[in-house]
């Protein structure tokens, strides 16, 4: 009798391991190789030989020349991602984003968007908002000795719109736009002492 059970239920425990953790994982991962090669292999951005950054992973950037991410409450670690899990009526959260507000508008010498202040869910929000990155232009063209006018046609050219033009929002992704910013206007080598 017991093995009679047995048997079966062995069968079908080995076929459904097989199936599910080996057969259907293989089957999706090649489907989406081939669908989209560059989004399964983590849509890596690699200059020369080397990995530079992902497109869907935000990286910090403080530099005055640089666009600057979303705040990270995981200090922009991807192996610990996580959001503060502070809610809206916390001190904590409260003084944080009062902080980041004064210190953006110290910055920028501009109005604080909501993005720069808050921290995304993951902490890796690759991207931010149109408004955030104008309102760092001038900083930016200070910092690398150009025009802000030409900063910010340069940010206008890396604004994506929505999918399909209606899930989500206008965005700027910070690590593309970043190594546009280097392509196009150099920083400014200083000199030794400096």
């Amino acid at each position: 009798m017991f093995l009679q059970q047995f048997r079966p239920a062995l069968v079908l425990t080995l076929g459904f391991t097989f199936l599910t953790g080996l057969a259907y994982p293989l089957a999706i991962t090649g489907f989406a190789g081939l669908a989209s090669p560059e989004a399964s292999e983590g849509s890596l951005i690699i200059s020369g030989n080397e990995v530079i950054g992902s497109r869907l992973i935000a990286q910090p950037f403080s530099g005055a020349g640089y666009l600057h991410p979303r705040p990270s409450a995981s200090g922009w670690n991807a192996a610990g991602t996580s959001a503060s899990n502070l809610g809206p009526t916390s001190a904590k959260l409260i003084a944080d984003v009062a902080q980041r507000r004064a210190a953006y508008e110290t910055e920028n010498g501009q109005p604080a968007p909501i993005d720069a202040v808050t921290g995304s869910a993951s902490g890796l929000d690759p991207d931010i908002s149109p408004e955030n990155a104008l309102a760092q232009a001038e900083r930016i063209a200070k910092a690398r000795g150009v025009e802000a006018g030409a900063v910010l046609d340069l940010i206008e050219t890396h604004v994506e719109s929505p999918l399909l033009g209606l899930y989500g929002l206008p965005r700027i992704n910070v690590l593309e736009t970043n190594l546009a910013l280097d392509a196009t206007f150099p920083l400014p080598t200083q000199s030794p002492g400096n």
